[in-house]
């Protein structure tokens, strides 16, 4: 597949969608929902009881009417466990994902191959946005299995026509043979995955700027532009930004560009709305809330207003790159991770934005959660660089207070700050665990 170009000179996987006039994409978009609202109304009992009971027909007159649907949560997946919320019958779905289930019973998800089809393509258009062409050699380090990310990178990589190394995550010493030897050019991995192979190849005497890649796409977890930074300067790349989950899709749903200034949502395929956690309500366009999908092209297992628990806003203007899609923030956290201490509101990647930015640690924290007699007690750990020497009190004792400083100043509230020894804190190739609550087992 060859990449085209839109008038401004930007490599667009499909143009003809993806630099689509509003009015026109809006149009579509109202088509493609009544569509949804028909479907899922006559075959998903879920939704017909849903929209019964809120007096609501399957038909909207304007894509604002969508405001009066209801909602659509996890636990409506959860309950539907396995297979009761599928739009199509079991003989038409080709592949099912689901959930990690780390919070509890697993959502599944299932896809037609017209489902697997638009994925390849929004996955190609990712990559595209990130500089990739048919001459890219792409490392898909996501895990490969029930979920959605590697198998998702993976059919994107090869529908834009590139060389594909499906390693999936694991084995980082070879993970980094494998960028050096197989020359690959693109790293699609979470980004603290990325930070770890940088740091692994530094270990094997192997400068991580002299490996050939040019780009990573990074998604799977909240990361700060601070990290962002950090990333593209270990490798010497460009880091973009991906956005997807498997309830929705997978990844896909929204991605960077190289202007670097919000993802871009395939409106084509997705309704975003913004809205706010307390009322519900749709808040005015540029305020952040909590993200909302709706799936206007899924056959499988689409889903009306699916409430994705992620905060963000909506990045009000036009691209420069051309792109006409909307764009959305990066994700700076969900609210199931908020943590609220003292009645401030923080969010882990807050944290991160304040460490990435302090010269002596390492990009590596962890929050922990403790309990002192009936309060709650939040600390963050934080590794010092691996050329701060350690032992030597006074030099860690600056360092300490800059940190708790610095994070007092930039989140209006004192958090307790750890220095912990370069390594200390467990890695993870897959999405990193940020928070550690030790509550429940009257730690102090």
């Amino acid at each position: 597949m060859r990449l085209r170009y839109d008038w401004r000179g930007e490599r667009m996987f499909q143009p003809e969608y993806e630099a689509m006039g509003r009015a026109e994409l809006e149009a579509l978009q109202l088509e493609r929902l009544n569509g949804l609202l028909v479907r899922v109304y006559e075959n998903v009992p879920t939704y017909r009881a849903k929209f019964d009971e809120a007096g609501l027909t399957p038909h909207v007159t304007s894509l604002a009417d969508l405001a009066e649907f209801p909602f659509t949560v996890k636990d409506d997946l959860r309950a539907a466990y396995p297979y009761k919320m599928f739009a199509v019958p079991l003989r038409d779905i080709v592949r099912v994902h689901s959930s990690s289930g780390t919070t509890g019973q697993i959502t599944v998800v299932g896809y037609t191959a017209g489902d697997i089809d638009r994925w390849a393509d929004m996955m190609a258009r990712t990559l595209a946005c990130a500089g990739a062409t048919p001459d890219d050699v792409v490392q898909v380090t996501y895990g490969y299995g029930l979920f959605t990310g590697g198998l998702g990178a993976h059919y994107g990589s090869e529908r834009l026509g590139c060389t594909t190394i499906p390693i999936s995550g694991g084995n980082t010493k070879r993970q980094v043979q494998v960028l050096k030897d197989f020359g690959a050019t693109i790293l699609a991995c979470t980004p603290s995955y990325a930070v770890l192979i940088a740091e692994t190849a530094a270990e094997m005497g192997i400068d991580p700027r002299s490996l050939p890649l040019k780009a990573g796409v990074f998604g799977a977890e909240p990361w700060s532009e601070n990290m962002r930074k950090q990333i593209e300067q270990m490798l010497d790349i460009t880091a973009i930004d991906i956005y997807g989950l498997s309830e929705v899709l997978g990844p896909g749903v929204a991605s960077e560009c190289s202007c670097q200034c919000g993802l871009h949502v395939n409106e084509d395929h997705f309704i975003i709305e913004i809205v706010d956690p307390q009322t519900l309500r749709p808040v005015p366009e540029g305020e952040r809330g909590e993200v909302v999908f709706t799936t206007l092209t899924k056959e499988g297992i689409p889903v009306v207003r699916y409430r994705t628990r992620d905060i963000s806003r909506i990045v009000p203007g036009e691209c420069a790159c051309g792109r006409t899609f909307r764009r959305m923030e990066r994700v700076t956290g969900r609210t199931d991770d908020m943590l609220i201490i003292r009645g401030v509101n923080v969010f882990p990647s807050q944290i991160e934005q304040v460490l990435a930015g302090i010269p002596g640690v390492a990009p590596h924290y962890q929050v922990v959660l403790t309990k002192r007699g009936s309060m709650d007690h939040v600390e963050v750990h934080v590794e010092v660089g691996a050329d701060v020497v350690f032992d030597e009190i006074k030099t860690l004792e600056a360092l300490r207070r800059r940190v708790g400083g610095e994070i007092a100043s930039a989140l209006a509230v004192n958090i307790d700050v750890k220095l912990v020894e370069p390594k200390s804190i467990q890695r993870s190739e897959g999405k990193a665990k940020r928070v550690l609550d030790l509550r429940e087992e009257g730690s102090a």
